[in-house]
């Protein structure tokens, strides 16, 4: 059974939706990164593709959800990410790691912009967004 959970983006500790996923991992998660493409969706949120073949990284975090809620978190996380119409879709992929993880792809019905750094912290500000420096 796969337990674990790599994020990538507003699921990460520090951004919006973190307090959703805290309360199902067991611990503070590891660094970890997946191959594939990261894109701002220009909504506040990234998009990922997965791709084995690609040689770009996603940047992320690798958590252990706890057991005796693992089907309650991912029900509540499919919710949240829209899998029903196919927003995002929750995936199994293997880490830079090789760690077998539950993830969120990309589904369809955004305009992308690519996150050349892989890293959604780390994204280019948007054309009429203000820097924070």
């Amino acid at each position: 059974m796969v337990d674990q959970l790599f994020v990538y983006g507003t699921l990460l500790p520090g951004d919006l939706r973190w307090p959703l996923l805290e309360r199902y991992v067991i611990d503070s998660g590891s660094p970890d990164a997946v191959t594939g493409l990261l894109f701002d969706t220009g909504l506040d949120y990234p998009a990922a593709i997965f791709d084995s073949t690609a040689s770009e990284l996603i940047q992320g975090r690798r958590y252990s959800l706890r057991h005796d809620t693992i089907d309650e978190a991912l029900r509540e996380l499919d919710i949240e990410e829209d899998t029903v119409d196919g927003l995002y879709k929750r995936v199994e992929i293997t880490t830079q790691s090789g760690t077998r993880c539950w993830a969120y792809a990309y589904g369809e019905g955004l305009e992308l912009t690519l996150i050349p750094s892989g890293n959604w912290f780390d994204r280019p500000p948007r054309a009429g967004q203000l820097d924070d420096a």
